[in-house]
């Protein structure tokens, strides 16, 4: 199992870390063992600085569809990554750390996979109930099917991979003590996959 991860795919997300806007899908990868499904976000041993990036989470079936979708926190370190990239190095260290992948419950999905843009779908994240990123995913510039049609068309995905479709702009560093909650919401406000922890 692999984590195929897009970065840029909200504009104002590639606005404010100060980057142009991809003319086609760029991904990374995370390895399945940077997931974390329930417990605390740790950063207070983390040697770097955590920051939030809330994302809609993709589960593929056998033919490369979406079989499932959850809520996501794509954790980064934002200043490792911001080194490494200055130094034209690749960044890994500040996307693959432990428990980097946080997912919440999946919640069955078998509709075409661009259907998650048909502006029903909401990402939230709030931080001691202060919300900090907010998008409707019909606000994505590159669409999840746009992302999937790139990935297939020359990376090794498999069933039951993750795409991981990118965050809406707001991301900011996390620190001990604070209560995080990130949802994707239905159009009509039901919370369909949610994640509720505190950071320690």
């Amino acid at each position: 199992m692999a984590l195929w991860c897009s970065i840029r795919t909200f504009a104002k997300h590639a606005v404010e870390l100060g980057n142009e806007q991809p003319p086609e899908p760029v991904f990374f990868v995370k390895p399945n063992n940077c997931i974390q499904r329930h417990g605390p976000i740790k950063v207070s041993n983390h040697p770097g600085s955590v920051h939030h990036e809330v994302e809609c989470v993709v589960k593929l079936d056998g033919d490369l569809q979406p079989e499932a979708i959850a809520v996501g926190l794509d954790l980064t370190d934002r200043e490792t990554q911001s080194q490494l990239r200055a130094e034209q190095l690749p960044w890994s260290k500040g996307k693959c750390f432990v428990g980097s992948g946080v997912i919440g419950d999946f919640h069955a999905y078998s509709e075409p996979i661009d259907g998650l843009c048909d502006g029903n779908l909401l990402l939230r994240l709030t931080v001691n109930d202060e919300v900090r990123q907010l998008a409707n995913l019909s606000e994505m510039s590159i669409t999840p099917g746009q992302q999937l049609d790139s990935l297939s068309s020359w990376a090794p995905v498999s069933a039951g991979d993750y795409l991981f479709t990118g965050t809406p702009s707001g991301v900011a560093e996390l620190f001990p003590g604070d209560r995080v909650r990130a949802t994707l919401e239905s159009g009509d406000g039901t919370v369909i996959s949610e994640i509720n922890t505190v950071c320690e």
